[in-house]
């Protein structure tokens, strides 16, 4: 059987290429330790190039930055059986602002939005840390402005079971699946932030509460699939971001962990509940793929 990993940056964004490389080449190594036959799209347009390869296979998986992922992931779902987050769900994480304020509505502590002095400046509708930076000045179109915090720098990897889709033959009810906390390393290009890799699994003294609000998190936003949530944890545990896509942290988890990452993203969205997984050690990896054990 097939499987379609249709990854966007390879082709299509030279800027990100080597971090959806990276997660392309782990997924797809995943995938035939399972028995499946991987294809992807060229270098022709995505969309159409989804629509072409996706009948034939038996899953499928878009990796987008994530302003794009709700429009390619309708086009799987219209071919294949999608086992990433749902299109629906996809459109309201990528809007930044939006998300900030469904969270805060359930009692998610999120960034204060500030207008005046230092801040956060970031894109509504942007993907990881691309144009977000700290500065002094009037957001450009299109952007927001969040207060500054400082705190433990982490991502929580979740997968989320059926929720939507098929509902009468997969849905479970099984909660959200947390495979690890990871500790994200930033680095600084003068104002720019840039998100150079992390550490996989990590223990931290809050890892409960950590746990408990990134599960919140994906029943208050109904996310399904592999989910990346970050967070700012000092005095006050902070969602900053929410990822409905595969994420780099991924690279490293799938290196420590005894069962395949694709399994997982399979049962998942078939409604299977997910037992516990097995982690052995702990990894940094970069944003090309590299992955040192410690």
């Amino acid at each position: 059987m097939k499987v379609l990993l249709a990854e966007y940056t390879l082709h299509h964004d030279p800027e990100l290429a080597p971090e959806g490389e990276a997660m392309l080449k782990t997924l797809k190594r995943s995938f035939e330790h399972l028995g499946y036959e991987v294809v992807s799209p060229g270098d022709g347009d995505f969309g159409n190039e989804i629509e072409r390869l996706a009948p034939d296979c038996r899953y499928g998986l878009v990796i987008a930055p994530d302003h794009l992922l709700a429009e390619f992931t309708r086009r799987m779902e219209g071919s294949t059986h999608n086992v990433g987050t749902d299109s629906t769900n996809a459109a309201v994480c990528a809007n930044k602002r939006l998300t900030g304020r469904l969270l805060a509505e359930h009692g998610i502590d999120v960034p204060q939005e500030v207008s005046s002095g230092m801040r956060v400046i970031k894109p509504i509708r942007g993907s990881g840390s691309v144009n977000v930076r700290i500065a002094d000045e009037e957001p450009c179109e299109g952007e927001f402005g969040q207060e500054i915090l400082t705190g433990d720098l982490l991502s929580v990897s979740v997968i989320g079971s059926r929720v939507v889709g098929d509902a009468c033959s997969f849905y479970s009810g099984a909660p959200p699946f947390i495979l690890a906390i990871n500790r994200q390393m930033i680095g600084k290009n003068g104002s720019r932030i840039i998100y150079c890799g992390g550490e996989t699994p990590v223990d931290h003294p809050r890892a409960e509460e950590i746990k408990e609000i990134a599960k919140k998190v994906l029943t208050t936003l109904g996310c399904q699939g592999y989910i990346g949530i970050d967070m700012i944890v000092g005095d006050r545990i902070t969602v900053i971001d929410v990822n409905p896509r595969i994420t780099t942290s991924m690279i490293g988890i799938a290196e420590v962990m005894e069962e395949e990452i694709a399994d997982l993203l399979i049962k998942a969205s078939e409604g299977v509940e997910l037992e516990p997984v097995h982690l052995k050690g702990t990894v940094t990896f970069d944003t090309h793929g590299g992955i040192t054990r410690q």
